[in-house]
């Protein structure tokens, strides 16, 4: 979706034993069918989701039945997509960028073994206003109320913040996806 990270989101999750391609927000359904993939990250980018001219994706992925874990404008696409409200932040209400201490609800499974306090690097000018239905509050900072969210039972989570820019936090929480994707972590 035009974020400057998804080569390192890429080699983060190489990192982690798994075969990972980039595919463009324009190729993605046709990649998606053509695969069958066992998971999908939606990676950043500069947009707002709720912009017209915005890279959006095909609803049609998420009734797929994959695990998706979505990226700062990958997160907000999700809840934009699913009846969720997106809108512009201002700097006192969710606004944040750099390292920002972040509370994690560790009950959920891709925050499982994580401290419940670690620090994330955030950069968003957008928040999620209204969690989409079916979804839960996964983690917060002081700032922002919705700095993650998840839907367990269809596989969903969306992250504000940039794993792939933390240290161990972030690896783990890759970590978590991927045994998510794999079966496990249940």
């Amino acid at each position: 979706f035009g974020g400057q990270y998804n080569q390192l989101i890429a080699r983060r999750v190489r990192e982690c034993n798994v075969y990972c391609e980039v595919v463009p927000y324009k190729k993605a359904m046709q990649r998606i069918r053509e695969v069958n993939p066992q998971g999908i990250i939606f990676t950043g980018g500069p947009n707002s989701v709720y912009d017209p001219h915005s890279p959006q994706i095909d609803p049609e992925v998420f009734s797929m039945g994959i695990p998706i874990l979505g990226i700062c404008y990958g997160c907000q696409l999700i809840a934009h997509n699913l009846g969720g409200r997106v809108t512009a932040a201002t700097d006192s209400s969710a606004r944040e960028y750099g390292k920002t201490e972040t509370y994690f609800d560790t009950n959920c499974r891709l925050f499982r073994g994580l401290p419940e306090k670690s620090v994330t690097w955030m950069s968003h000018g957008d928040y999620m206003e209204k969690v989409p239905d079916g979804f839960r509050l996964a983690a917060h900072s002081d700032a922002c109320p919705t700095v993650a969210i998840c839907d367990e039972a269809r596989g969903l989570y969306g992250v504000q913040f940039h794993p792939e820019k933390s240290s161990a936090t972030g690896l783990r929480i890759l970590t978590n996806y991927v045994d998510i994707v794999r079966g496990g972590a249940r």
